[in-house]
């Protein structure tokens, strides 16, 4: 499942933007082809034939030459989930795939779903290679049989469902008035409707456990032509607040995270190269996350999840923590110069 876990930096669809020229056939352009599928609605194509100009121009202006915050090291793990039982929809990459390996670091055994089959299976070689337990299996959130099938799964594989992070989600971004059905419907499904069964499939082995923790990806995102992912984002915060009280009595706690921009796949242009997506990134940071001027990487976001899920939180529940670099606002995307503007 693609993990939509964060608000793209792209303007918005790419059909609707003026890319400069380059050479044809060149990385930039590749990587505009290859990210026309999942990823054309981001405006990523236009970003990345940008982010060539930007790498290439003879001048940065000065204000964007100092370096951003940088991010702290992943900390050592500390065996705070050893013996524990962790599932985690939409983990094939990005910030589910990040919190799939930092949960298993700290001992838990990790069953996560999604339906890129082959990057599943990578990311749980890499968990297992690394010495922890976990284990993919297929599952689409938009199908309750699946899903049902998928959370059963993991209780019958490992005997129990200790902590659930509900992270599988989508975007689709179009003005409302030109927002298709189907691309609503796909959205609600996945991220609204997804979260809900989530949930509704999770908590009787909870019940009967008489414990767990329960973790949701939102977003505090409020853009121009974000109609459908803002709605299905703000819908999940009220699920999780009139959860937390349904069940917060009887031992299962319920909260959710809102990301900001994150360095994941979701957001860079496939085959880009890493000097111009570095580029790219560096002056995009200071013009749209005010305090700490830069993307999250996964693996914050992912330790952000994991210590909501100890219980140095035991007192939280129906919140949601913004882990954004900076407060949100409605504002539209900043593109850096020599980066094509949204129109």
């Amino acid at each position: 499942m693609t993990t939509h876990e964060n608000e793209p930096p792209g303007p918005g669809p790419a059909s609707n933007l003026a890319e400069p020229a380059s050479p044809a056939g060149g990385p930039v352009q590749q990587a505009a082809k290859a990210g026309r599928g999942r990823r054309a609605f981001f405006g990523l194509a236009a970003v990345a034939a940008g982010a060539a100009g930007f790498a290439g121009a003879v001048g940065i202006p000065p204000y964007l030459t100092p370096p951003p915050t940088t991010p702290p090291p992943t900390p050592p793990p500390r065996a705070r989930f050893a013996g524990k039982v962790v599932l985690i929809t939409g983990a094939t990459s990005g910030i589910g795939e990040a919190t799939a390996k930092a949960f298993a670091a700290e001992g838990a055994k990790v069953a996560f779903c999604g339906r890129r089959a082959e990057l599943g299976k990578q990311v749980e070689r890499a968990i297992r290679e690394r010495g922890g337990t976990a284990r993919y299996i297929r599952a689409d959130v938009r199908d309750p049989d699946q899903l049902r099938g998928f959370i059963n799964a993991t209780v019958t594989m490992y005997g129990a469902l200790d902590v659930a992070f509900n992270n599988a989600g989508i975007t689709r971004t179009a003005p409302l008035h030109e927002m298709t059905l189907e691309n609503w419907t796909d959205v609600d499904h996945t991220n609204t409707r997804g979260v809900f069964l989530s949930i509704k499939y999770e908590i009787p082995h909870m019940l009967t456990a008489g414990h767990g923790v329960i973790i949701c990806t939102t977003s505090e995102s409020r853009r121009p032509g974000g109609t459908a992912y803002t709605a299905s984002k703000q819908a999940i915060k009220g699920i999780v607040d009139t959860a937390a009280m349904d069940y917060g009595p009887k031992g299962i706690r319920i909260n959710a995270i809102a990301p900001g921009t994150t360095d994941t796949p979701l957001v860079r242009p496939p085959g880009l190269p890493d000097p111009v997506w570095q580029a790219f990134k560096r002056a995009w940071g200071p013009l749209n996350v005010s305090a700490l001027g830069r993307m999250a990487t996964p693996q914050e976001i992912a330790q952000a999840v994991v210590s909501l899920a100890t219980d140095d939180f035991s007192y939280m529940a129906g919140s949601t923590v913004l882990v954004a670099g900076a407060p949100q606002s409605g504002a539209p995307i900043q593109m850096p110069p020599g980066f094509p503007a949204p129109r």
